[in-house]
């Protein structure tokens, strides 16, 4: 029973390395472009939500 889960166990490790393996020899993907536009977008939003935030509570007071 012990013997059959180390078995099991050495083949997922072997399955992981493999999938590590091809990860690390493939060519390196070019930046996305509309993913970079969407991040640029998010952190423009993000700092408005922060600005307003920030009014609300300066109104609080």
């Amino acid at each position: 029973m012990a013997d059959e889960r180390l078995i099991v166990a050495i083949g997922r490790i072997e399955r992981a390395l493999s999938r590590v393996e091809n990860l690390a020899t493939a060519p390196a993907n070019t930046p996305d472009a509309d993913l970079a536009d969407r991040h640029e977008r998010l952190k423009k939003e993000t700092l408005e939500a922060i600005r307003g935030i920030d009014q609300i509570l300066s109104g609080a007071n």
